[in-house]
């Protein structure tokens, strides 16, 4: 029952099914055309034999009588007393000495013909009485019995011998005489028999080969598909920097391979991004929970002021908000995995959120010297979740604020076009490196990590705004330039026009 799973075998059953039934197929129909063809053969040899024969003897026939008959016997000398009858009883003996002779001709030419024919043919000749006038030395005794014979037009049919023989019958008859050609089926029958017996006995030889073959060239098909098994069950987590060896060949099995390949080349990357995930996870989480622990422990080495108490219970609370917003970050990026369509959706007017956005963010630049610019405004709408929307303009607010230094600027623009809307949020910062740029959107990924820590940083915000994006069938992108500032555009598809 196995064996039945396997491809090999199915491949090989298959195969021979279809030989199987070609032949099948093939042998039905060569072996009915070739019958077809081999009497249509025979019907139009009769018929010109039976022509032949008819314009043979149709023009002699005008001058000689084709029936034989017994010459009258000779006159006795004694009643020869006239001149005038002794004249006229050698020109009737003339007459039939020259009509035997003509008659013997025909007959003798026919039968030479009969001989230099290849074929087994019978004729026979009756005159319009019936009587026989020539046969076939084959017919022995026998004869060929048809009345129903057409006048000067060819018939055939088939009719039994005394022996119970088909014979194929080609007759017709005018007004000198009845032309039988007849040939015995049991010729074309034989050729036939031969034919499907030859059939009979290649078609199983033919059966076994297709079977034998079959299984060779599904094994060998399939060899390159067995290698390709083993390569990928060798293929583990711990090892996934190993590839399938590709065969060169750009045929299915080398686009499977590919395929593999890349396949494990992101399970490769994204087995690297959830480790390295777990370790920024693990860092980030443990650096406020040995602050606090290193603080609370020289508290209560030694008696404190309350000043000093305070000063650590305020130390410990910055800390315990940094790790509630990175814990809270990523809940927002895990509920954004295991569910990617935003839960809450709704046709929102953007420009009144930009402008609230504009005016919160110029709050928290003034506090840190830095200038706020409104750019264009567009009006436009989009079908998303509104709490979502702010989070992810206040995150690129928030990330440009922190990254520009002190006298820089920061602008907020919004830009409509035909069926998307573009919220762009550019800065004077620091820039970004080149060689950074494709991985800013990572979790915890940040260009300079002390930093980027010193400022409150978690590393998540750009990889909610990307999840945040993506959710609402938009894309972010980033243009930077190191020492002269980042953009970061938004775009999003309009109400009604996402699916378009």
């Amino acid at each position: 029952m196995k064996l039945l799973h396997s491809i090999r075998a199915k491949l090989t059953i298959a195969y021979t099914l279809l030989v199987g039934v070609t032949l099948l197929g093939f042998g039905v129909t060569s072996y009915y055309y070739t019958q077809e063809k081999l009497f249509a053969s025979l019907d139009y040899s009769l018929s010109n034999e039976v022509i032949w024969l008819k314009d043979f003897i149709e023009p002699k026939a005008k001058r000689v009588r084709l029936k034989k008959q017994k010459l009258p016997a000779p006159i006795p000398p004694q009643m020869r007393d006239e001149s005038k009858k002794v004249r006229r009883k050698n020109e009737i003996e003339v007459a039939q000495e020259d009509s035997t002779a003509v008659f013997d001709q025909i007959w003798n030419q026919i039968y030479e013909h009969t001989l230099l024919s290849p074929k087994k043919q019978i004729i026979q000749i009756r005159d319009r009485n019936g009587d026989i006038l020539y046969k076939s030395y084959s017919l022995g005794k026998e004869d060929i019995s048809f009345e129903d014979i057409p006048y000067n037009i060819t018939k055939l049919v088939t009719v039994f011998d005394s022996k119970g023989q088909s014979l194929r019958l080609a007759v017709t008859q005018n007004a000198y005489a009845k032309i039988y050609v007849a040939y015995p089926e049991a010729e074309v029958t034989e050729v036939l028999s031969n034919l499907f017996s030859i059939f009979i006995l290649l078609v199983p030889a033919a059966l076994a080969l297709s079977v034998l073959g079959g299984w060779f060239l599904a094994s060998r098909s399939l060899r390159p598909v067995d290698n390709v098994t083993r390569a990928a069950r060798a293929i583990t987590a711990q090892n996934l920097d190993k590839r399938i060896d590709h065969t060169g060949v750009d045929d299915e099995l080398g686009r499977l391979v590919s395929t593999f390949n890349e396949m494990i080349g992101r399970l490769q990357s994204s087995f690297q991004q959830i480790r390295q995930f777990s370790a920024d996870a693990s860092h980030e989480l443990r650096t406020p929970l040995t602050i606090m622990r290193g603080e609370v422990e020289l508290a209560l080495r030694s008696k404190q002021t309350t000043e000093e108490y305070r000063r650590v219970l305020a130390s410990a609370l910055d800390e315990i908000l940094r790790m509630t917003s990175i814990i809270e970050s990523l809940l927002t990026l895990a509920k954004g995995d295991l569910n990617p369509v935003a839960p809450m959706r709704e046709d929102i007017k953007l420009r009144p959120v930009i402008h609230e956005l504009y005016e919160d963010s110029t709050m928290l630049a003034q506090s840190r010297q830095i200038i706020m610019l409104l750019g264009t405004v567009d009006e436009a709408t989009v079908t998303a979740d509104p709490i979502r929307i702010r989070q992810m303009v206040l995150n690129l607010l928030d990330n440009a604020i922190k990254y520009t230094p002190p006298g820089g600027t920061v602008g907020l623009s919004m830009r409509r076009q035909a069926a998307t809307v573009t919220i762009v949020v550019e800065d004077t910062g620091f820039g970004i490196p080149e060689e950074h740029q494709e991985k800013i959107f990572d979790r915890f990924y940040r260009v300079d990590k002390g930093r980027s820590r010193e400022m409150g940083g978690t590393g998540l915000g750009l990889a909610i705004v990307k999840w945040i994006a993506e959710t609402h069938g938009g894309t972010v992108t980033l243009q930077s330039e190191p020492g002269k500032g980042s953009v970061f555009s938004v775009i999003l598809p309009l109400a009604g026009l996402k699916d378009a």
